[in-house]
């Protein structure tokens, strides 16, 4: 599409964005039509080919998400440009950069685990995330509290890039509550995952703790049942023999 059929104040807002990867992505789409996630990846060198899309959604650009197939023929994310005349203008410079001091705050308030998966890991590893998605609640310098905040790391913040994506709050409604109550916003105390009524937990075994994982992976694979599937069995017989008064 020429840039002359382009809305004024979308030419204008993109003018002003300073985040690379944003300006990339959106010079893509205005070139090409659409961006896939393999081109993210394998022309720019992007690790995690969503967090372009983000950045430009973040920066008050509206994508829609599409599916188109890969060179080897698999399945994958595309963007293109939503309702260019739904742009914010009030998110042109995207999120506020974090302080040494506040990730430092962060980590000692996590003891260096991440919040979804609780491992622990070195402060390098570990990424700050909003409780509730920048997407949905924004970011304001000025009213940052430590309690909005958790640390991931790259795999589990990755997951939930992909899981919030993907839900109706994220992409309709934005009702913060809904984030808050929600596994991906306050995993130790959520009611639903995406908007899905569930629940989860990750369990981990380590040092001494090793032994009685591989016993029980063992005791699974001799029933021919699925790991988790035999956890939960366990979990539920302890349950009933000790109902809670």
């Amino acid at each position: 599409m020429p840039e002359t059929n382009y809305p004024k104040d979308f030419l204008e807002q993109i003018k002003s964005i300073t985040n690379k990867r944003a300006k990339i992505v959106i010079e893509h789409i205005m070139k090409h039509g659409f961006i896939t996630t393999e081109d993210l990846e394998t022309t720019y060198g992007y690790n995690h080919p969503p967090r372009g899309a983000r950045d430009v959604r973040e920066a008050g650009i509206p994508l829609e998400t599409f599916k188109v197939k890969s060179k080897e023929g698999k399945s994958i994310a595309a963007y293109r440009f939503g309702d260019l005349h739904q742009i914010q203008k009030n998110r042109v410079e995207g999120r506020v950069a974090f302080s040494k001091e506040f990730k430092k705050q962060l980590y000692e308030q996590f003891k260096g685990h991440c919040s979804i998966c609780n491992t622990a890991f070195e402060d390098r590893y570990l990424q700050i995330d909003h409780r509730i998605p920048y997407q949905v609640g924004g970011d304001t310098d000025c009213e940052r509290k430590i309690s909005d905040f958790m640390l991931l790391c790259s795999s589990c913040n990755r997951a939930k890039s992909w899981s919030c994506e993907h839900c109706g709050n994220w992409n309709e409604i934005k009702d913060l509550k809904i984030c808050l109550s929600c596994y991906w916003g306050t995993p130790e105390n959520h009611i639903h995952i995406a908007g899905k009524e569930m629940r989860r937990m990750d369990l981990q075994w380590s040092g001494e703790e090793v032994k009685y994982y591989d016993t029980i992976k063992l005791i699974a694979e001799k029933n021919n049942v699925e790991l988790p599937e035999f956890v939960k069995e366990i979990i539920v017989e302890k349950t009933k023999r000790k109902k809670p008064k």
